[in-house]
């Protein structure tokens, strides 16, 4: 993998090995097809540039969140990595890394915000006034044409910009690399790409994401219905996450012991309330309303305010289909919430899944509760920040709470 750089722009180069093939796997074991060999990312106006610009753990880093899926043996760099970095790929992937001899990377000091601008990564920004955003863009590819116009990433960086934070935007055409199953990241962490790049000159020493309780310990959307503490994307045990902290740059989930019901009500209850924003789809008047994730998104809204849903989509949808079958469904566990706090549940697209699930107020309590390992595996220097705010907002699981999280999928 060559990276080259030219002004504020760095390119990456991929080149597969004999026995490589163009259909991968990513680490949630999803197949992706390769669709080009070339990308490039677009830093801020007077970043650092040149060959020695950016540490070189940072850079293979940086690649390796977009060759992952494609490489089966050994990944060969433009430039030499730490002995720490090359260990890291051996332990978790099985990976021969190198060249090595570079030095260790030092972490940084200050913590990075990897911002979307939904309400999981607006409830990370809320809780950390002062920690400074980096927004992924989307732009087209010069070689792969573009026929998801409809996904509005223009729309959602003037968002971040309209929140009066310190905020980052960063570009890339990264995501073209795929042609199957569409556009969209190699691996979920290719998102974080321009806080890897920028780590160096802005001395990040973290990298705080939006994932919530059922992406961390729930198993999410992919991973159904099963407690995942060993979750390989982002425990931070598992290979993606002694890789950050390799080079300096551990990955930190400020809100991974509470459910998105409660990363709503906190984004929502923000001073950045007005720039949220979960829908890809939606122009400058705000979300289409008609896409899943504005179906699901809803439902859980409406949970947290208590009241009916408000929604044109019926049952007959077909964003609507999944919920008409029986469980289990990802992301389970907000279904359960929405189904038991909704009023007229039974007159929504959910209420097939309502009958099947029969949740309740009280059997879903443990959602409004925060999971304690989930504060324990927070990097020390902003856990106790994090723990404050965890037991100030939402306050602690019992033991009861806590069987419930560690034995979901087994009930």
């Amino acid at each position: 993998m060559v990276w080259t750089s030219e002004g504020d722009v760095w390119r990456l180069r991929l080149r597969l090995d004999a026995g490589e093939e163009l259909t991968g796997t990513v680490t949630d074991a999803h197949r992706v097809e390769l669709s080009t060999d070339t990308c490039h990312v677009r830093l801020p106006a007077g970043s650092p540039s040149g060959p020695q610009a950016v540490h070189p753990d940072l850079l293979a880093l940086a690649a390796w969140t977009v060759a992952a899926p494609w490489t089966r043996r050994r990944v060969v760099f433009d430039r030499p990595i730490s002995a720490e970095l090359a260990a890291a790929f051996e332990s978790g992937w099985g990976i021969d890394a190198g060249p090595v001899g570079e030095g260790e990377r030092p972490a940084g000091a200050r913590l990075a915000i990897s911002y979307s601008g939904g309400a999981d990564s607006a409830a990370v920004a809320a809780m950390l006034p002062d920690a400074p955003l980096v927004h992924f863009r989307r732009v087209s590819h010069p070689r792969v044409p573009n026929r998801w116009t409809h996904y509005r990433s223009d729309v959602l960086a003037a968002l971040a910009e309209q929140t009066g934070r310190d905020v980052t935007p960063v570009e890339s055409d990264l995501e073209f690399l795929l042609r199957h199953p569409r556009p969209g990241y190699p691996e979920h962490h290719a998102v974080m790409i321009g806080v890897i790049l920028l780590a160096g000159a802005r001395d990040f020493g973290g990298v705080a994401l939006g994932y919530e309780i059922g992406s961390r310990w729930l198993g999410g959307g992919r991973y159904v219905h099963r407690y995942t503490p060993d979750n390989p994307m982002w425990s931070g045990h598992g290979p993606w996450g002694r890789l950050f902290a390799a080079a300096g740059l551990p990955l930190v989930l400020p809100v991974g012991g509470i459910s998105e019901a409660m990363t709503m009500r906190y984004a929502l209850g923000s001073e950045l309330r007005d720039q949220v924003r979960w829908c890809l789809r939606g122009d400058n008047a705000g979300p289409c309303g008609r896409c899943g994730k504005c179906l699901y998104k809803e439902l859980i809204q409406a949970a947290v305010e208590r009241r009916p849903m408000r929604t044109t989509i019926t049952a007959d949808r077909p964003v609507a289909r999944k919920w008409q079958q029986p469980p289990p469904y990802g992301g389970q566990e907000m279904i359960e919430y929405g189904c038991a706090h909704v009023p007229g549940i039974e007159d929504t697209p959910f209420a097939r899944a309502a009958q099947y699930l029969q949740a309740t107020p009280g059997s879903t309590a443990w959602l409004e509760r925060c999971y304690p390992p989930a504060v324990e595996e927070i990097p020390v220097p902003w856990r106790d920040t994090i723990a404050s705010i965890m037991a100030r907002e939402f306050g602690f699981m019992d033991a009861g709470d806590v069987k419930r999280v560690e034995s979901w999928g087994g009930r």
